[in-house]
């Protein structure tokens, strides 16, 4: 599988993988649920995406998920959507970067967690950006929980697919 940072292939079978799982990840964002459903699931895309693709497809998809959360209402605060591409980006290439799935996932929730709160916290006050209260509950803490829960259900995907696919070709 793909799970190699270092390996690197923008071919037709790159393009239609990771055209395929953001087009998941869209329907995802489409159905508008909780955000802790609808985070966690993205994530868990991120972590798929980076494993069977590579991580220039997670952080592809990491990238348009903000915009496409705000296009459809998801989020009405657009100043965020550079600082969620660049979470997004630092979870898929940590995941990528550690050999130990688990670790990288758990190091890539908590980096891309710290980068959200400091981001509502102090970077964006640092700018004069008023940041409603609500929208800093929701970058704070759910982050690191939904960072979470996606990498575990991303895991568990990937144990279960490569699984499916390794028993396909006996």
């Amino acid at each position: 599988m793909a799970n190699n940072a270092t390996s690197f292939k923008f071919d037709a079978k790159f393009i239609t993988r990771t055209a395929i799982l953001l087009a998941i990840t869209i329907i995802v964002q489409f159905i508008k649920m909780p955000q802790l459903i609808t985070g966690s699931i993205v994530n868990a895309m991120l972590i798929i995406s980076a494993y069977f693709v590579g991580n220039w497809s997670g952080v592809s998809i990491g990238l348009l998920t903000p915009i496409i959360a705000f296009l459809v209402g998801l989020m009405n605060f657009p100043i965020l959507i550079p600082f969620i591409m660049m979470g997004n980006a630092l979870y898929v290439i940590l995941f990528s970067a550690v050999k130990n799935n688990i670790i990288g996932m758990m190091i890539g929730a908590v980096v891309k967690y710290l980068w959200l709160a400091a981001s509502v916290k102090y970077i964006l006050t640092w700018f004069n950006v008023n940041v409603p209260q609500k929208i800093v509950a929701a970058f704070t803490l759910p982050q690191l929980i939904t960072a979470i829960l996606g990498g575990i259900i991303g895991i568990l995907l990937i144990f279960i697919l490569k699984n499916y696919f390794n028993k396909a070709k006996e």
